[in-house]
């Protein structure tokens, strides 16, 4: 082979999709350090949660991996959040560990249009026609139209156990050991950021009669619509840190390379150490920590939440102050990774680097965290990218999109200085983005940039059809005096009830069901949100030039000092400095309208 339209670096969750997408476009090609290593889950075995489902939501209706490869092997499914409102429900979906790697290898060595090709990225040389080599740490010069560096966790990466620390992406792994040469050389700014991941258990060592059983949801849910033949039979179960735990590690910290120096990288604040948390959160008698299965006859359950880099001997007397765990046997020990990563302001919202031309970056080398996070970046810059090499009109995803313009907006117009993790309070419209209607929403645009096939897009259109149809019916037929609606918008009636006063309606699946009674129940809430976007949208180009920020009572203090610093000439600039919330962005344009009328950019 001579070359490829696209090559995608790293087999992880954004080297998978990147190559899923690319794929669809022409010949590409996967560079891996070991094949066997394709789709692995490196941290906790489950995909989905707040803020993180919405993502595999999107990317399922824009034609990507991940959704299926999670549906298929799921051994337990439940929706979190499921007594409030559709917009901050999550799905997550536990998965059957190898399975889901073996899974993820089928599909991409089985591609007819992906080449796995085994090697380390060396460097990257421009071809001179607007093209890209990728050289190989044995010398080989593969050449590509564009490029996708999706290296996760391994650009001069570092694994520590306590103050000792030995070269690796994860466990058990070399890291990519030449890469950020050619980046930096380019003059790509390259941060240290720092995760974890906590020990793995033996599951015979675990009393589990003693711990808090967690059962799937009876009715199992998929990002498909069709949850694999085991998606309810596995628990998942809760234990807690105690006492002797925080005592433990108090007496230890000197033994943390984090609390000692060693480390330089910056952690996640959402997804902390055991360590961090007992410091940062010392008022706090114990700590919830969630047991998971590996496989529904697993050798090993991950202990959620106790992620640390002290050192093994250290685990083992933590691990066995928990409840349930006082004989654990420890069979993976718990590691702290620092890496590189590229500042992602210097990237395009389609992850293409402003300084290279054709090489795009996908996944936890651009700051972010979790696997969600990871595919979502990898469809974009896979799509992009092979869009590029074909010559074809960049698309780009905005904010108002969904989740995944979230991601990207906040990536690149506002960066991070930890590891970015998608949460439903970054969303400012999220009763308009649900996980409920990424496919309404996204299998146009899907089909659009060539990710979505006619028949995807097809049963989108006639689920939405048949929807519309039971509103209809609701809307037509009266029960009691009233129509079917009007009971529906009732908070204790369900569909069901409402089917029981005499309403008929067409035949609807478990989906279409909940979209109808979401579209009933939420209606003004949802009209309410749409008018306020509008606004929004109207007041992008809303005029601050003479704006006094300091004189804003209502902005909150970190906004007051950032828009005074950057001093932001429109809205659309203000929304956009990182630290200010919608909220700010809300109360600045009450201020300005109470102050000098709602001007625009002429």
């Amino acid at each position: 082979m001579s070359g490829w339209n696209v090559i995608v670096i790293g087999g992880g969750h954004a080297g998978l999709e990147a190559a899923w997408a690319a794929a669809k476009f022409a010949r590409t090609a996967l560079l891996v350090g070991n094949p066997a290593t394709i789709g692995r889950m490196p941290c906790n075995p489950a995909v989905g949660g707040p803020g993180k489902s919405q993502l595999v939501f999107e990317i399922q209706a824009l034609g990507g991996l991940m959704g299926r490869l999670a549906d298929e092997t799921a051994i337990h499914t439940r929706v979190l959040n499921a007594s409030k409102g559709p917009a901050v429900q999550s799905l997550r979906v536990q998965n059957e560990r190898d399975a889901y790697a073996e899974r993820a290898q089928d599909v991409i060595l089985g591609h007819s249009a992906i080449d796995v090709v085994r090697g380390e990225a060396a460097d990257l040389e421009p071809d001179g026609r607007g093209g890209w080599f990728v050289v190989t740490a044995d010398g080989r010069r593969l050449a590509a139209r564009s490029v996708v560096i999706a290296a996760g966790t391994f650009l001069r990466a570092v694994t520590w156990y306590g103050r000792s620390s030995r070269a690796e992406g994860r466990q058990g792994e070399p890291p990519s050991r030449f890469l950020s040469a050619p980046l930096a050389r380019a003059g790509h700014v390259l941060k240290r950021y720092k995760t974890g991941t906590p020990p793995r258990v033996r599951a015979d060592s675990v009393r589990f009669a003693d711990l808090l059983e967690i059962p799937a949801d009876p009715q199992p849910r998929g990002f498909t619509g069709r949850p694999g033949p085991r998606a309810t039979e596995s628990p998942t179960w809760q234990t807690h840190t105690t006492p002797e735990t925080h005592r433990l590690i108090g007496e230890n910290l000197h033994e943390s390379p984090m609390y000692a120096g060693d480390i330089e990288g910056l952690g996640p604040r959402y997804c902390p150490s055991i360590e961090d948390k007992v410091v940062r959160f010392a008022h706090h008698d114990r700590h919830l920590l969630f047991v998971e299965p590996d496989g529904v006859q697993t050798s090993e359950v991950y202990l959620q939440g106790f992620s640390s880099s002290l050192p093994p001997r250290l685990q083992d007397q933590l691990v066995r102050t928990l409840p349930g765990f006082e004989g654990a046997v420890i069979q993976r020990y718990a590691y702290a990774v620092e890496y590189d990563v590229v500042d992602s302001t210097e990237l395009t919202l389609n992850l293409e680097s402003r300084l290279l031309p054709g090489v795009f970056t996908a996944g936890q080398i651009n700051g972010t965290s979790g696997y969600e996070e990871a595919a979502a970046q990898g469809l974009v810059a896979g799509t992009a990218a092979a869009r590029r090499a074909a010559g074809l009109e960049e698309r780009q995803i905005s904010r108002e999109t969904g989740y995944l313009g979230v991601l990207l907006d906040d990536l690149v117009f506002k960066g991070s200085d930890e590891p970015y993790r998608m949460m439903t309070s970054r969303v400012e419209h999220r009763l308009l983005v649900r996980q409920d209607n990424a496919d309404e929403r996204l299998a146009e645009l899907g089909t659009e940039v060539g990710l979505v096939d006619a028949p995807q897009l097809r049963a989108v259109r006639e689920k939405y059809a048949r929807v519309a149809e039971g509103l209809q019916a609701l809307q037509t037929q009266r029960v009691q005096g009233q129509t079917g609606d009007a009971w529906l918008r009732r908070p204790e009636l369900t569909l069901s009830d409402v089917e029981a006063l005499g309403v008929t309606l067409p035949d609807l699946d478990a989906e279409e069901r909940g979209a109808l009674e979401i579209r009933v129940k939420y209606e003004g809430y949802i009209e309410r949100a749409e008018r306020q976007l509008a606004a929004e949208e109207r007041a992008r180009d809303v005029n601050l030039q003479n704006v006094d920020f300091a004189a804003v009572p209502t902005l909150s203090r970190e906004a007051r000092e950032k828009l005074g610093r950057v001093k932001p000439e429109t809205v659309a600039q203000a929304a956009r400095v990182p630290g200010v919330r919608h909220a700010d962005i809300s109360a600045l344009l009450v201020h300005v309208k109470r102050t000098t009328g709602v001007s625009r950019e002429t």
